[in-house]
């Protein structure tokens, strides 16, 4: 229960306040971010329905939705995308781009990033089923945290500190086996083997967005970990359309 509170209190900004905990239990918690996912998606599902059952317009409940999901997460997946957008679209070097993440102000292409990533999810979500609204809602937060699981597991922390490198530092097999089978159940007992196939196409992006991470600037930081969890979304959505 303690490794799933403090998933909790990394990927949300529900007042939960884990009172102690080592380097080995919070990197454990990567096991439960897809767990984190769920109760997030569940929690949008129901406001989904509750909207629903008071006949709100179906682009407002859409566009409440997503704001609903930004202030669950505090935003920071999307602060990450910013940063991550400033810094790769830029004609600038490994350590250029780096410094540019840390800048707390926002550029150009940051503010593009955001907004289209935002104007997606409203349009993906507005031209679901609305009986597939729940399913894309619950699959797009566990596939894309768990795609948060993978990219640490596979490719290198480019920083020699940061609020991620604990996780990288401390993820192994066992952490990543086991998230592994927890986002595979999710997806299947949401959306069957449909389900699979869009985990099977996350995991690819996933993949292929961080390997072009890493050849920019050596490798991920938490920054690209929240551009690859807004992007995933995203994605998810796309193919819960599709499929």
């Amino acid at each position: 229960m303690k490794k799933i509170l403090l998933a909790l209190q990394f990927l949300t900004i529900i007042p939960i306040k884990v009172k102690s905990a080592d380097d080995k239990e919070i990197a454990d918690s990567l096991i439960y971010f897809p767990i984190a996912g769920l109760f997030i998606g569940l929690a949008l599902a129901g406001i989904n329905g509750l909207l629903g059952f008071f006949n709100f317009p179906r682009l407002a409940t859409d566009v409440i939705l997503i704001v609903s999901l930004i202030a669950i997460t505090g935003g920071m997946h999307l602060d990450g995308l910013a940063d991550t957008s400033d810094a790769l679209l830029s004609v600038r070097n490994k350590d250029e781009m780096l410094k540019i993440m840390r800048d707390p102000h926002i550029g150009v292409m940051g503010v593009i990033g955001i907004v289209s990533i935002l104007l997606l999810k409203i349009a993906f979500l507005f031209s679901l089923d609305p009986s597939l609204v729940p399913v894309g809602l619950i699959l797009m937060c566990v596939l894309s945290r768990w795609s948060l699981v993978l990219s640490l597991f596979l490719f290198p922390y480019a920083r020699q500190e940061g609020k991620a490198k604990i996780f990288s530092e401390g993820i192994n097999s066992r952490i990543f086996i086991l998230a592994a089978i927890i986002a595979f159940v999710c997806a299947l007992v949401t959306a069957g083997l449909r389900g699979l196939l869009i985990l099977g196409i996350i995991t690819l992006c996933a993949c292929l967005i961080n390997k072009l991470i890493t050849k920019r600037i050596g490798g991920i930081t938490g920054d690209t970990l929240g551009a690859t969890g807004e992007i995933n979304e995203t994605l998810t959505l796309f193919c819960t359309l599709l499929i």
